[in-house]
């Protein structure tokens, strides 16, 4: 089950804590351009809510996250030098916005994390 505005990703709050939750448990959680844009969504939606106070990042099945999906990798191959320097500004920018979210944020970890997966860790 994923949260309406949402393929990827479960969303939600109780009380005061925000629970954000891949859900590509199949793929070992692993991001694509359109797990990137949610996450990035989620956290930009989220660090502005006023009954929000913290957030913790999560994720179902046996890994936390193993880094970049291989199926975008190999649509990756055909983008342009334009298309992967766009590319990689995303995933900047997706960092970038959960490092500078105004919440605090709490990733919990279960089982592998591996290549970007180590970026939303950190």
């Amino acid at each position: 089950m994923t949260t309406p505005d949402y393929q990827h990703l479960h969303v939600g709050q109780a009380g005061t804590v925000a629970r954000v939750t891949l859900a590509r448990p199949q793929v070992r959680n692993a991001f694509s351009d359109e797990v990137i844009a949610e996450l990035t969504r989620a956290f930009d939606t989220l660090g502005r809510q006023d009954g929000v106070r913290a957030i913790v990042l999560a994720a179902e099945g046996p890994a936390f996250c193993a880094g970049a999906d291989l199926n975008w990798m190999r649509r990756m191959a055909d983008y342009s030098r334009a298309e992967n320097v766009q590319d990689a500004g995303l995933l900047a920018a997706m960092l970038r916005t959960i490092n500078e979210c105004p919440k605090p944020t709490i990733a919990r970890i279960q089982g592998d994390v591996y290549a970007g997966g180590v970026g939303l860790v950190a």
